[in-house]
């Protein structure tokens, strides 16, 4: 059975969310703070007249900063409480994958990673780890466990 993923890279890892997750990728000029919101919230921004909640990727999977200049590449998400994007380094694609080539996390994975992750694809041109996005929005207090993407795999 095939899976089509949107892709992005965070560091030096490729990731990748169900394709049925994701409204669009967009791109961020200007996004306003949030007083006392938690660290991986950057801010809000306007997308064509509608306001979401930014969240930084790498923050909420603990990869420390971006070398150079933050990304403002973002995957809009369509949530149930509002949309909500993900600040990505770079934006990579769709790709089409055979469940057959899936493995769960191993057992030593251990920590708050393993609760955002849901495994990793083995392609030829590396590992595509699939990222569980109820444990993303988890992690920030998003979320309430009706998440697609949390259970099947």
């Amino acid at each position: 059975m095939a899976r089509r993923l949107v892709t992005f890279h965070l560091d030096r890892h490729w990731c990748g969310i169900d394709v049925e997750t994701v409204q669009e990728v967009a791109s961020f000029n200007d996004l306003t703070r949030v007083p006392l919101a938690q660290d991986a919230v950057v801010g809000l921004a306007n997308l064509r007249g509608h306001i979401m909640t930014v969240l930084d990727l790498r923050r909420t999977l603990e990869l420390g900063p971006m070398d150079g200049a933050p990304s403002r590449k973002a995957v809009v998400l369509d949530d149930a409480d509002g949309s909500i994007a993900l600040l990505v380094d770079r934006a990579a694609g769709v790709v089409e994958v055979s469940e057959d080539d899936f493995e769960p996390p191993p057992e030593t994975l251990r920590g708050p990673v393993r609760e955002r992750i849901l495994g990793a694809f083995k392609l030829p041109d590396g590992l595509l780890l699939v990222l569980n996005l109820r444990g993303v929005l988890e992690a920030v207090g998003r979320g309430d466990g009706t998440d697609p993407e949390g259970d099947d795999s």
